[in-house]
């Protein structure tokens, strides 16, 4: 053989090359496991869509203004200042909907204290709005939250209730938290429930107390006999709850926000989004009317005593004048008073506003925050220096509010705003003492002009004075009580005026709603590829990471040698397939062999063939036994001599003893005619290997072994020779000397790619050129095998297989026995 003609050997870049059509066809032979994995994809999937809880999203849009308005904004709108941007505000209005306290407040107004749930295929949900019954706890005596209490209805007078649960926690409905005995949570073991009430029966035991009634909701086709069950909630378990919805921007450049929520109950999910916006906006209006309701509280405590002082005023005017039959002041004392009233006016409008000052400069030293505070322009105080001290403090208070929404107190930013803060207070605050020294000094000065014309009041008749000092102590009280008043009823037209600054764009509607999980067609078409997929990946893995001799593509990247055929699996007990079931499908295999080798050899009549293989187990002695026997079935005179010296094993196919053999002929303690048997084959004999030597090669390579070939060559036509691996000793290649076809035995699944290919092309590189390859224990069931390998070795064997299992149907004995495989026992063992 010219061995610069051949092609290359298998190395590790070829080895891992992926023969894309062998593969295809591959896939092709497995349509039905591809077929049954995708049938059980869409039945789990199906299992998966009708037992899942569905669940629905709902959403909602707010509208935010791009001004900031509300609390601490209305008093720098009031104070005539502004800050930050609309970006800030919006992630303001963002963290407002995701607060706490205002989810607290949309759950108390949902007012769920209890829950009910029916079950249907296996899947619980909640009966919203749809519950039959209605339970009513008795808000004074606290209840076991989060335990299952299942009701059956008997009839319409009738239920049975059942519960049954462990370490209960109480909860305390009127103070909405968990109910404490001695500072701690109260737990309660276990609640044991289990008896038939009348509806509107109060059930009461240590640890509960509430009412079952039946309402309008109830069907008895639905309901009667149907178990369903309740449950108490507690409130931060129901603030959890819903506290998973989103909030974003509709896009980038818009203040809309869209709030998205999901759950398992469409109505429920809607009340809860249009709660939270409603409350929202609540909150925001009354945040806006802070202002004027603090106002109003102010003016309305200043109201109180001035009330008093103007009431005993009038009376003591209204005394005098009856008493002393004066109706009025004469000219002189008109002109006196009139100037006195206009100062008194000046001196309660300075004393006013030193309350006011007084007010804010405690509320400053007093308060951590301005939301509360009343603005000086609702008082009438119209200075500069003030309103842009106060802007400052609240500009630095809503950097603070901003920092906090994304960072925490440790915030070294923080630090610094808080020192910023109490620098502006300390200015402040020195501010309110300079307008109050103004002030006094004013008060002052007007005390003085005030007694300049007290003098002159002294030299009217004193009737006169006495008029004139009765009016001027009621004109002082009317005077200051109507400008309260005044300021009092512009506070509350402000608050009547207000509305809120956001707007709810559209409300969350529950019409037309459709699960958003499971989503049943993606599910479909996801198992439907996975089906696909999966067998897919598998086979194509199965294949790639397989180091095994699997087909024929394998053994021709691995060698040179051409192939002389395939022999079946063999499913037997017996290894002698051949002698005892001539008709077999796996005795037509070795009949294709024998004429492929007749073919390969150009008819020669005489043969002597080589078996051997390069590990054990690959079935090499199966096919010496099996290949000896149809060359006599074929009437020609046929040894099968077993030179496996190291581990003989023909003698146990045969039952002969193996005490002579070729061993003891070689070593000239045996006859030639000693050592070969008959067999129940006609036309078959049989040299054993006899007892193991300690020096099988030496024995194969001495002359008494050319002794024995030249002697068996006269004698028979064919001469089969079962040798060791020649992967693993040199014996089979010692023997090839005397042999005309060296037959190389490869094992489907078993022989290792690897091994055969360095063994192969070790092979090449001594220049053996009479080696054919064989390849054992095909199955059945891998119809690929059949067209691969059968129709050009031989007529037999490529009628039978050539065209898929089946075409040959009725020409083999074991055809009965291949039908009783069942259809997914094939399926698997293909697998």
């Amino acid at each position: 053989m010219n061995t610069n003609d051949q092609r290359p050997f298998l190395d590790d870049s070829r080895e891992e090359t992926v023969d894309i059509k062998q593969l295809l066809f591959k896939f092709l032979r497995y349509w039905y496991f591809f077929a049954i994995t995708v049938f059980v994809a869409l039945v789990i999937a199906f299992l998966f869509n009708k037992y899942t809880k569905p669940i629905y999203e709902v959403s909602s849009t707010v509208l935010v203004q791009d001004t900031k308005k509300g609390g601490m904004a209305d008093v720098q709108s009031l104070l005539g200042v502004g800050f930050g941007n609309s970006q800030q505000n919006l992630q303001n209005e963002i963290g407002v909907l995701n607060s706490n306290s205002l989810v607290v407040s949309a759950v108390k107004s949902l007012n769920q204290k209890v829950s009910y749930f029916g079950e249907e295929n296996f899947i619980t949900s909640e009966l919203y709005k749809t519950n039959p019954i209605t339970v009513i706890p008795d808000t004074t005596h606290p209840q076991p939250a989060n335990i299952k209490f299942y009701v059956v209805i008997k009839n319409t007078r009738q239920f049975e209730i059942q519960a049954d649960g462990e370490n209960a926690k109480l909860y305390d409905f009127s103070l909405d938290k968990f109910y404490r005995e001695n500072d701690q949570e109260v737990i309660v073991d276990r609640i044991n429930l289990n008896k038939t009430y009348s509806f509107g029966e109060t059930i009461e035991t240590k640890y509960l107390k509430f009412k079952v009634l039946l309402n309008y909701n109830y069907n008895a086709d639905k309901h009667l006999n149907k178990k369903l069950f309740f449950q108490f909630n507690d409130l931060p378990g129901q603030v959890q709850l819903f506290k998973n919805y989103k909030i974003e921007p509709i896009n980038r450049e818009a203040s809309i926000l869209e709030i998205k929520l999901k759950g398992n109950s469409v109505q429920k999910s809607v009340d809860f989004l249009n709660t939270l916006t409603s409350e929202y906006l609540a909150r925001g209006l009354n945040k806006k009317n802070m202002i004027a309701i603090k106002t109003i509280e102010f003016i309305d405590r200043e109201l109180i005593g001035i009330r008093d002082s103007l009431t005993m005023a009038e009376i003591q005017l209204e005394n005098f004048r009856r008493d002393n039959q004066i109706m009025q002041l004469d000219v002189e004392a008109q002109q006196v008073f009139e100037y006195m009233k206009d100062l008194d006016k000046q001196k309660s409008e300075l004393l006013m506003k030193g309350k006011y000052y007084q007010y804010l400069k405690t509320y400053i030293e007093e308060k951590n925050d301005i939301d509360d505070l009343v603005v000086p322009s609702s008082m009438g105080v119209e200075d500069p220096l003030l309103t842009q001290l106060l802007g400052d403090l609240t500009r630095l208070h809503e950097e603070k509010a901003a920092l906090l929404l994304t960072s925490t107190r440790k915030n070294p930013a923080i630090g610094q705003i808080e020192s910023k803060i109490r620098n502006a207070k300390a200015n402040l605050v020195e501010n309110i003492k300079n307008i109050v020294n103004t002030s006094n000094i004013a008060i002052h000065d007007i005390e003085e002009r005030i007694a300049a014309q007290t003098a002159k009041i002294s030299n009217l008749p004193s009737s006169q004075r006495e008029l004139l000092s009765v009016e001027r102590k009621f004109d002082l009280n009317n005077n200051l009580y109507t400008f309260l008043l005044q300021r009092r009823a512009e506070a509350q037209i402000t608050k009547a005026s207000n509305l809120p600054d956001n707007e709810i764009i559209d409300q969350a509607l529950s019409e037309g709603k459709k699960p958003v999980y499971p989503k049943k067609s993606l599910n479909y078409l996801i198992a439907f590829l996975l089906g696909l997929i999966l067998p897919a990946v598998y086979i194509y893995l199965k294949d790639y990471l397989n180091d095994k001799i699997m087909d024929r593509s394998d053994v021709e990247r691995a060698s040179n040698y051409p192939l002389v055929g395939v022999i079946m699996h063999n499913n037997r007990d017996s290894k002698l397939v051949v002698a005892e079931s001539p008709k077999s499908s796996i005795a037509e295999s070795f009949r294709s062999v024998r004429t492929n080798l007749l073919y390969m050899t150009k008819g020669s009549e005489k043969q002597t063939i080589l078996v051997t293989s390069d590990m054990v187990a690959a079935g090499k002695t199966f096919i010496s036994t099996n290949l000896a026997t149809i060359y006599a079935l074929n009437g020609r005179r046929t040894l099968l001599i077993g030179f496996d010296l190291r581990k003989p094993k023909i003698f146990q196919e045969f039952g002969l003893s193996n005490t002579e053999g070729a061993s003891s002929y070689l070593i000239g303690k045996s006859q030639l005619n000693k050592i070969i048997h008959k067999t129940f084959v006609e036309n078959l004999d049989v040299l054993l290997a006899g007892p193991v030597p300690p020096n099988p090669a030496e024995l194969i390579a001495s002359e008494k072994a050319d002794e024995l070939f030249r002697e068996l060559k006269e004698i028979y036509d064919y001469i089969i020779i079962d040798t060791p691996p020649i992967g693993l000793v040199t014996d089979a290649i010692l023997l090839m000397k005397y042999s005309d076809v060296n037959m190389y035995v490869v094992r489907q699944g078993y022989t290792n790619k690897r091994i055969f290919a360095q063994v192969s092309k070790d092979l090449e590189s001594r220049g053996l050129t009479n080696l054919r390859i064989l390849i054992n224990d095909v199955k059945v069931s891998r119809e690929g095998y059949g067209y691969g390998y059968g129709y050009g070795y031989g007529y037999g064997y490529g009628y039978g297989y050539g065209y898929g299992y089946g075409y040959g149907y009725g020409y083999y004995s074991d055809e009965n026995e291949q039908q009783k495989e069942g259809f997914l026992r094939k399926i698997f063992k293909k697998s």
